[in-house]
């Protein structure tokens, strides 16, 4: 019952110490938010409209850059996984040695 009542403890701090730190990043991406509104400074998509692109050109590019970075995001996903298979391959024989 006492690694129960520990994991009981620990969760509810966690939660609560993660609550706090939260909210400080929140407050502080807020702030700075506002501070880059205030300048007059936009968004890329934004920057693009008024660059005299129309909106669907601007959709378009900023469709493509996002299939750029999903394209990344693979990549990258599939370089972790051949990372990994020899540490799971690894993991898995010793599991059959051990039974």
């Amino acid at each position: 019952m006492s690694q129960r009542d520990g994991f009981t403890g620990g969760f509810l701090t966690g939660t609560i110490v993660g609550g706090i730190v939260g909210g400080i990043i929140g407050a502080v991406v807020a702030s700075r938010l506002d501070e880059k509104e205030d300048k007059g400074q936009s968004s890329l998509f934004e920057s693009e409209q008024k660059d005299g692109l129309s909106s669907e050109e601007s959709i378009e590019i900023a469709r493509h850059r996002l299939e750029d970075k999903i394209a990344q995001l693979n990549h990258a996903i599939d370089d972790v996984r051949q990372q990994l298979a020899p540490v799971e391959k690894h993991s898995l024989e010793q599991e059959v040695s051990l039974d």
